[in-house]
């Protein structure tokens, strides 16, 4: 086996390794997808919540 044989050999492990890798972080991603779509609506509830407590305490103390 030549060093030719060895370097095409070596890439094909690479390859192989990179497309398992991608594989795997589109499955995390799907995953993880849903997990940020209920996170933002955490954050987007909790801005709100914000907001109302920051208007009442405007209103209280412009009386």
């Amino acid at each position: 086996m030549g060093i030719a044989d060895q370097f095409k050999d070596k890439a094909k492990d690479l390859a192989g390794q990179a497309q398992d890798q991608a594989q795997d972080r589109r499955r995390q991603g799907q995953g993880q997808g849903r997990a940020k779509d209920a996170t933002q609506q955490g954050r987007d509830r909790a801005k709100g919540a914000a907001q109302r407590a920051q208007d009442e305490a405007s209103e209280r103390f412009d009386q």
